[in-house]
Protein backbone atom coordinates (compact mmCIF):
# COMPACT_ATOMS: atom_id res chain seq x y z
CA UNK A 1 0.00 0.00 0.00
CA UNK A 2 1.49 3.84 -1.05
CA UNK A 3 1.59 5.52 2.29
CA UNK A 4 1.89 9.58 2.07
CA UNK A 5 3.01 12.25 4.47
CA UNK A 6 2.08 15.91 3.37
CA UNK A 7 4.22 18.36 5.14
CA UNK A 8 4.70 22.21 4.61
CA UNK A 9 8.19 23.10 6.65
CA UNK A 10 8.51 26.37 4.50
CA UNK A 11 6.12 28.16 7.15
CA UNK A 12 4.75 24.89 9.09
CA UNK A 13 2.74 25.49 12.59
CA UNK A 14 1.43 29.19 12.82
CA UNK A 15 -0.72 28.33 15.57
CA UNK A 16 2.28 27.91 17.30
CA UNK A 17 3.68 31.50 16.77
CA UNK A 18 2.80 32.62 20.21
CA UNK A 19 5.51 30.53 21.88
CA UNK A 20 8.15 29.34 18.66
CA UNK A 21 9.40 32.08 16.16
CA UNK A 22 9.44 30.99 12.71
CA UNK A 23 13.09 28.99 12.93
CA UNK A 24 11.73 27.09 15.77
CA UNK A 25 8.41 25.95 13.97
CA UNK A 26 10.37 24.75 11.50
CA UNK A 27 12.65 22.47 13.55
CA UNK A 28 9.83 21.39 15.86
CA UNK A 29 7.45 20.17 12.56
CA UNK A 30 10.84 18.50 11.09
CA UNK A 31 11.28 16.83 14.91
CA UNK A 32 7.62 15.71 14.65
CA UNK A 33 8.30 14.85 10.92
CA UNK A 34 10.51 12.27 11.78
CA UNK A 35 8.82 10.76 14.63
CA UNK A 36 6.16 9.68 12.18
CA UNK A 37 8.17 8.52 9.45
CA UNK A 38 9.98 6.41 11.65
CA UNK A 39 6.52 4.89 13.30
CA UNK A 40 5.29 4.60 9.67
CA UNK A 41 8.45 2.55 8.31
CA UNK A 42 8.60 0.44 11.69
CA UNK A 43 4.95 -0.63 10.77
CA UNK A 44 6.60 -1.87 7.28
CA UNK A 45 5.19 0.92 5.45
CA UNK A 46 7.58 2.77 3.01
CA UNK A 47 7.02 6.47 3.50
CA UNK A 48 6.79 9.12 0.77
CA UNK A 49 7.62 12.42 2.11
CA UNK A 50 4.75 14.67 -0.09
CA UNK A 51 6.74 18.52 0.87
CA UNK A 52 6.10 21.47 -0.52
CA UNK A 53 9.35 22.29 -0.79
CA UNK A 54 12.53 20.30 -1.32
CA UNK A 55 13.81 19.20 1.83
CA UNK A 56 17.23 17.56 3.58
CA UNK A 57 16.25 13.47 3.89
CA UNK A 58 19.62 12.71 5.25
CA UNK A 59 17.94 12.12 8.85
CA UNK A 60 14.81 10.43 7.22
CA UNK A 61 14.81 6.18 7.55
CA UNK A 62 16.55 5.10 4.38
CA UNK A 63 13.13 3.81 2.83
CA UNK A 64 11.84 7.45 2.66
CA UNK A 65 11.42 8.81 -0.31
CA UNK A 66 10.74 13.04 -0.27
CA UNK A 67 8.56 14.40 -3.40
CA UNK A 68 8.09 17.85 -4.16
CA UNK A 69 4.52 19.22 -4.62
CA UNK A 70 4.03 22.93 -4.00
CA UNK A 71 -0.04 22.45 -4.64
CA UNK A 72 -2.15 22.95 -1.90
CA UNK A 73 -2.97 19.49 0.49
CA UNK A 74 -6.24 18.66 -1.33
CA UNK A 75 -4.98 19.34 -4.87
CA UNK A 76 -1.63 17.57 -4.23
CA UNK A 77 -3.01 14.53 -2.26
CA UNK A 78 -5.90 14.13 -5.31
CA UNK A 79 -3.71 13.76 -7.97
CA UNK A 80 -2.39 10.78 -6.31
CA UNK A 81 -5.42 8.91 -5.50
CA UNK A 82 -6.33 9.66 -8.85
CA UNK A 83 -4.47 6.17 -10.18
CA UNK A 84 -6.96 4.10 -8.09
CA UNK A 85 -3.77 2.41 -5.79
CA UNK A 86 -4.70 1.83 -1.96
CA UNK A 87 -3.30 4.50 -0.41
CA UNK A 88 -2.63 5.49 3.19
CA UNK A 89 -2.48 9.62 4.19
CA UNK A 90 -0.82 10.04 7.66
CA UNK A 91 -0.22 13.82 8.77
CA UNK A 92 3.14 14.45 9.64
CA UNK A 93 2.21 16.26 12.98
CA UNK A 94 1.16 13.08 14.57
CA UNK A 95 4.54 12.53 16.98
CA UNK A 96 2.22 10.18 19.45
CA UNK A 97 1.03 7.53 16.88
CA UNK A 98 2.34 4.31 17.07
CA UNK A 99 3.12 1.13 14.85
CA UNK A 100 -0.29 -0.46 16.39
CA UNK A 101 -2.04 2.35 15.29
CA UNK A 102 -0.72 2.44 11.82
CA UNK A 103 -1.71 -1.20 11.55
CA UNK A 104 -5.24 -0.14 12.45
CA UNK A 105 -5.54 1.39 9.74
CA UNK A 106 -3.56 -0.51 7.11
CA UNK A 107 -5.65 -3.89 8.20
CA UNK A 108 -9.17 -2.52 7.84
CA UNK A 109 -11.20 -3.27 4.68
CA UNK A 110 -13.46 -0.71 4.23
CA UNK A 111 -13.36 1.28 1.21
CA UNK A 112 -12.39 4.82 3.55
CA UNK A 113 -10.32 4.12 6.51
CA UNK A 114 -10.48 7.36 8.63
CA UNK A 115 -8.68 8.60 11.79
CA UNK A 116 -10.79 11.59 12.77
CA UNK A 117 -8.51 14.55 14.91
CA UNK A 118 -9.96 15.87 18.45
CA UNK A 119 -11.15 18.80 16.28
CA UNK A 120 -13.19 17.07 13.50
CA UNK A 121 -9.96 17.42 10.78
CA UNK A 122 -8.54 14.39 9.17
CA UNK A 123 -5.49 13.23 10.89
CA UNK A 124 -4.85 10.07 8.66
CA UNK A 125 -7.18 7.67 6.00
CA UNK A 126 -6.66 4.71 4.09
CA UNK A 127 -8.25 5.11 0.71
CA UNK A 128 -9.38 1.92 -0.79
CA UNK A 129 -12.35 3.14 -3.03
CA UNK A 130 -11.02 4.45 -6.52
CA UNK A 131 -13.55 7.38 -7.17
CA UNK A 132 -13.10 8.52 -3.42
CA UNK A 133 -11.32 12.16 -3.23
CA UNK A 134 -9.84 14.14 0.23
CA UNK A 135 -10.83 17.78 1.15
CA UNK A 136 -8.64 18.72 3.82
CA UNK A 137 -10.92 21.99 4.48
CA UNK A 138 -13.02 23.08 7.00
CA UNK A 139 -14.50 20.02 9.35
CA UNK A 140 -12.76 17.73 6.99
CA UNK A 141 -13.77 13.90 8.75
CA UNK A 142 -17.69 14.95 8.57
CA UNK A 143 -16.99 16.06 4.67
CA UNK A 144 -14.88 12.82 4.38
CA UNK A 145 -17.75 10.83 5.79
CA UNK A 146 -20.66 12.33 3.58
CA UNK A 147 -17.78 11.96 0.80
CA UNK A 148 -17.36 8.07 0.58
CA UNK A 149 -21.31 7.70 1.38
CA UNK A 150 -21.88 9.43 -1.75
CA UNK A 151 -20.09 7.09 -3.96
CA UNK A 152 -21.71 4.02 -1.67
CA UNK A 153 -17.67 3.16 -0.41
CA UNK A 154 -18.46 1.69 3.26
CA UNK A 155 -16.53 4.19 6.41
CA UNK A 156 -14.70 2.80 9.28
CA UNK A 157 -13.37 5.11 12.14
CA UNK A 158 -10.29 4.31 13.78
CA UNK A 159 -11.33 5.79 17.26
CA UNK A 160 -6.87 6.23 18.42
CA UNK A 161 -6.28 9.24 20.75
CA UNK A 162 -2.86 8.72 19.49
CA UNK A 163 -4.09 9.34 16.13
CA UNK A 164 -6.56 12.51 17.26
CA UNK A 165 -3.74 14.16 18.79
CA UNK A 166 -2.15 16.26 16.31
CA UNK A 167 -0.12 19.19 17.49
CA UNK A 168 -1.54 22.68 16.53
CA UNK A 169 -1.72 25.15 19.38
CA UNK A 170 0.42 25.60 22.11
CA UNK A 171 -1.77 23.58 24.86
CA UNK A 172 -1.15 20.44 22.48
CA UNK A 173 2.47 20.61 23.54
CA UNK A 174 1.77 19.57 26.84
CA UNK A 175 0.45 15.96 25.57
CA UNK A 176 4.00 15.51 23.74
CA UNK A 177 5.53 16.23 27.05
CA UNK A 178 3.33 14.19 29.06
CA UNK A 179 2.76 11.13 26.32
CA UNK A 180 6.35 10.91 24.10
CA UNK A 181 9.82 10.67 24.85
CA UNK A 182 10.97 10.63 20.86
CA UNK A 183 12.37 13.39 18.92
CA UNK A 184 9.85 15.89 19.06
CA UNK A 185 9.45 15.66 23.00
CA UNK A 186 13.33 15.62 23.54
CA UNK A 187 13.30 18.62 21.15
CA UNK A 188 10.62 20.57 23.19
CA UNK A 189 12.64 19.06 26.57
CA UNK A 190 16.31 21.00 24.54
CA UNK A 191 13.91 23.79 23.53
CA UNK A 192 13.48 24.58 27.92
CA UNK A 193 9.78 23.44 27.65
CA UNK A 194 8.30 21.79 30.60
CA UNK A 195 5.20 21.03 32.32
CA UNK A 196 3.38 22.64 34.90
CA UNK A 197 0.69 21.98 36.95
CA UNK A 198 -1.60 24.96 38.08
CA UNK A 199 -5.06 24.05 40.08
CA UNK A 200 -5.12 20.68 38.96
CA UNK A 201 -4.64 21.58 35.25
CA UNK A 202 -1.20 20.71 33.49
CA UNK A 203 0.21 22.88 30.70
CA UNK A 204 3.71 23.61 29.47
CA UNK A 205 5.93 26.64 30.47
CA UNK A 206 9.42 27.95 29.23
CA UNK A 207 12.47 28.18 30.80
Amino acid sequence: MRCLVPVDLEAPKSRLAAVLSPTERQAFARAMLEDVVSTLTAADCQPTVVATARIDDETLPDRTTVAVDDRPLTAAINARLADGEPTLVVMADLPLVKPTDVRRLTESDAGVTIAPGLGGGTNALVVREPAFRVDYHGLSFLDHCRAATQIQANVETIDSRRLATDIDEPADLAEVLIHSTRGAASWLSSAGFDLETTDGRVSVVRE
